[in-house]
């Protein structure tokens, strides 16, 4: 099972410190403990129902009538519900603490084992793929039950053109865990395990607390940990770089072998997006660099007193800005009335978070970098983890995962197969919830000054979670399309890091020496290629679904549920229709981006 990746790295987050009884995950709901009987049950459960899917299914399923696939379709959904349920606890049981050798073994025996007993099933999707376009049409117009499999099964026969032999499809499942797999545990592990020596500070830091050091108001002390930073990411870069080159090589083996005609292909797919959409909202951004981050940073310069800014500058808090820490009460509190003022059954959803242990909020050693919100299974719970430090921006962290939370309960009601929503829309619901939250806040603001610190921070987080992101996904395009020309060496990867934080940062920013070595540490690169998009994705629809609730469009509420509890039964367009919107049009991406710019034109008269 994959997990999902942590929200837009910010370079924010982590430490240690008291912010009020902080809460763990409780995970009896997934397995009372890694000994339990039901754990071992369900292990041998998986064993024998692969077995007998496969002599039931294996070689007949053109044979079968829509009954049949109907049965197919859902013995192959409870497979995947209790392989889901058993990776899903051994997962999160290793994310609480990455360092700890017993809980990476658990996963790793139980990755390996749901791998073997999995692969006799491997045969599913390549004869489902076989059947004839009428075959299925006609057992769909026959049975109204398969019938609503249609849309994940479509996405599935979308790799029609892809697929391999079933003897080469056996062997990349059974190879997996040690296949890209182990490499990203790698990267995890050495990740987790590193820790920094910053100027001023008395003991070293892990990567979570070093990077919360950059958005200290003290700039002595942010750029203390930036050094420290490069430094350590520069001791390991040899590391970090083989970990990429192996990756990326081995995505241009797998995307050569499967005839996918660019490196980016497969994301679009898996997301179910058109890939000339994504070109659509890469253009738009890049387009509006000029006046969105360029021109923001230049102001934020002027506020900061500075003729140039360094990197440590980036998410710097305004000189305005007095640091407070928010308790982990007020966040609570923060967040639920705002879900609730805009429908009080949004708070409803997101209350058994706090209540009943789905919420991992504490930094702790070992645990994992990051915030993300883990369906599991559908007929269980998502689980939200945080790492919690009280700043302002953990507030909207904690807004964005319960978004992510609320939207896996409510697709949950479309069962396992069909309740996954494509990345594209995944980050609807977070950026949401995010929105909701600042325009409560912002609302509240008493002066003119809590006013203007609150724009900023929203504009920054929008243009870490727009112009950012594209500028990572165009730095991903650059390195595969490198590497498929032959090895990068570190200074190659640097080079390239270092090209698309020019053009989208601005020219408000001087680069340190070191810098370039900070592709270094983002999750997303390793676990997930071309992932990044979706953020800029969502936060652009989001964008312009605020702005129709905000103008007041009948039934809002109601047809947001619907969406929501659509989960990936349905196609973008179908989704955003009764909204009145429409991803393909090209024009749509600029209503996203001209929110951003009106706030930075909000912020301009501020000054004057």
């Amino acid at each position: 099972m994959t997990f999902p990746l942590p929200r837009p790295v910010f370079d924010a987050n982590s430490s240690a410190g008291s912010f009020g009884n902080l809460p763990d995950w409780d995970l009896t709901d997934l397995y009372p403990s890694p000994d339990a009987p039901e754990f071992a049950r369900d292990m041998a459960w998986l064993e024998k129902a692969c077995a007998d899917f496969a002599a039931k299914y294996e070689g007949k399923m053109a044979s079968l009538d829509a009954a049949g696939l109907l049965a197919s379709v859902r013995d192959h959904e409870a497979i995947s519900i209790t392989a889901g349920r058993i990776m899903s606890y051994a997962g999160l049981r290793y994310y609480q603490n990455t360092m700890d050798s017993e809980r990476a073994k658990f996963m790793a025996d139980a990755e390996d084992k749901v791998t073997n007993f999995t692969t006799p099933t491997v045969f599913y999707s390549l004869e489902f793929n076989r059947l004839e376009d009428d075959h299925l049409a006609q057992a769909y117009a026959t049975s109204a039950d398969l019938a609503r499999y249609k849309p994940v099964l479509d996405r599935m026969r979308a790799m029609r053109p892809h697929q391999l032999s079933d003897e080469l499809e056996r062997y990349l499942h059974d190879t997996s865990a040690v296949g890209a797999s182990a490499w990203n545990k790698l990267f995890d592990e050495t990740m987790a395990g590193l820790m920094f020596e910053v100027a001023g500070q008395e003991d070293p830091l892990n990567l979570e607390a070093a990077l919360n050091l950059l958005t200290d108001p003290d700039r002595t002390k942010r750029e203390a940990a930036a050094r420290a930073l490069a430094e350590v990411f520069n001791k390991n870069i040899k590391l970090f770089a083989r970990v990429h080159n192996t990756l990326a090589k081995g995505k241009e083996l797998d995307d050569r072998w499967r005839k996918m005609p660019t490196p980016q292909y497969g994301r679009h797919l898996s997301n179910h997006v058109e890939p000339e959409v994504v070109e659509a909202l890469r253009n738009a951004v890049v387009a509006a660099y000029p006046k969105l981050s360029h021109r923001y940073y230049r102001l934020k310069a002027k506020w900061l007193g500075l003729d140039k800014l360094q990197v440590w500058d980036r998410n710097a808090p305004l000189p305005q800005e007095s640091p407070k820490l928010v308790d982990w009460d007020t966040a609570t509190r923060t967040v639920l009335d705002a879900y609730g003022a805009f429908d009080p059954a949004m708070a409803d959803l997101a209350k058994p978070f706090f209540t009943k242990g789905w919420v991992d909020a504490g930094v702790k050693p070992g645990k994992a970098p990051g915030a993300f919100a883990h369906p599991t299974v559908t007929t269980v719970h998502p689980y939200v983890m945080l790492n919690y430090l009280g700043k302002p921006r953990d507030v909207m962290t904690l807004a964005h995962e319960l978004g992510h939370g609320v939207h896996q309960v409510l697709a949950a009601g479309q069962g396992e197969l069909l309740s996954s929503t494509p990345l594209t829309l995944a980050e609807t619901a977070s950026v949401f919830g995010e929105m909701l939250t600042f325009r409560k806040l912002l609302d509240g603001a008493k002066t003119p000054a809590e006013k203007k610190t609150l724009l900023a921070g929203k504009v920054e987080d929008m243009i870490n979670t727009v112009v950012r992101q594209i500028a990572f996904y165009d730095f991903e395009c650059k390195l595969h399309a490198a590497r498929a020309e032959g090895e990068l060496t570190p200074d190659d990867i640097n080079a390239l890091w270092m090209s698309v934080q020019a053009q989208s940062l601005g020219d408000a920013f001087e680069f340190m020496d070191g810098y370039e070595t900070f592709w270094a540490y983002i999750p997303h690169f390793i676990h997930s290629p071309f992932y990044v998009y979706a953020y800029a994705f969502g936060d652009g629809l989001v964008n312009a679904l605020y702005a129709a609730y905000a103008d007041g469009l009948p039934d809002f509420q109601a047809k947001y549920f619907d969406m929501l509890k659509a989960g990936g039964s349905k196609h973008h367009k179908e989704l955003l229709a009764p909204f009145g919107l429409d991803a393909s049009d090209p024009k749509f991406w600029d209503k996203g981006l001209s929110m951003i710019a009106g706030f930075i034109d909000e912020l301009e008269t501020m000054e004057g």
